[in-house]
């Protein structure tokens, strides 16, 4: 079962994501030495992002248990634009966090790029496939924890309500054509590859996104809302604030 923990604003709830997220990577480092972790983007990563910084440059044990040098960073979805575009994931990460020490050293694995050596959107899918193989340790789950936002719509990553992606079975990294998001082209993690994470932390702030966290708690089907379907091997967790929790029944 998921479970759910309520932060009373989007500033606690960023300080909070930050505190568990330095935490788990901690403990991962300490039981296999090296933890990965996947990312997507969104205005309460951002601040949750901001949160782990501001952490790290204080005498927190979380932050000082972490060592970034044994960091994999990876992303769970991406636009496909050219790098470098404001509307790259990616880029808000580097700004934060991954442009500065000490998470600079982290090795980071972008999603590639429009305008990169792999132009064509299924080429680059494939690719990014590729370089997730050996990251994916034999009978342990392949990543430590996948932070993810979801859209007012229910979506995750970029797997849309209906949209044919929902629908890729056997596959880890798909390209998405005709996104009901702009930009239209972008890649995505498959349900079958969230579901290898040890960890699922769902993480919402704002009344935009209650009716979306309710209906994921309701049992609909993965297609219709997306964030109902990925689980953790270990733990689902939905880590939400005040607002995005006001329309699940115990609050409403």
């Amino acid at each position: 079962m998921a479970e759910l923990i309520v932060a009373a604003d989007a500033s606690a709830l960023a300080a909070d994501v930050a505190r568990r997220t330095l935490a788990l990577l901690g403990q991962a480092q300490q039981a296999h030495g090296r933890a990965v972790l996947a990312l997507t983007a969104g205005s309460i990563m951002e601040a949750s992002w901001q949160a782990i910084a501001e952490l790290s440059q204080s005498e927190s044990p979380a932050a000082a248990s972490v060592d970034w040098s044994r960091v994999d960073v990876v992303w769970a979805d991406e636009r496909f634009v050219p790098a470098g575009s404001d509307d790259r994931n990616d880029k808000p990460a580097g700004r934060l966090l991954f442009d500065h020490a000490p998470f600079s050293a982290a090795r980071q694995l972008p999603m590639p790029a429009s305008d990169g050596p792999h132009p064509d959107l299924d080429e680059a899918a494939a690719w990014y496939a590729g370089q997730l193989a050996p990251l994916r340790r034999p009978n342990a789950p392949a990543f430590d924890l996948v932070l993810l936002g979801l859209g007012p719509d229910g979506h995750c990553a970029s797997l849309f309500p209906n949209h044919p992606g929902t629908l890729v079975r056997g596959a880890t990294v798909i390209a998405v054509r005709n996104s009901p998001k702009p930009p239209p082209e972008r890649l995505s993690f498959t349900f079958d590859l969230l579901d290898e994470a040890a960890e699922i932390w769902f993480v919402a702030s704002g009344a935009g996104k209650a009716d979306a966290v309710a209906v994921a708690q309701t049992g609909v089907s993965r297609e219709q809302i997306p964030s109902a379907g990925p689980k953790g091997r270990v733990r689902t967790l939905w880590l939400v604030d005040e607002q995005a929790a006001a329309r699940l029944p115990e609050r409403a």
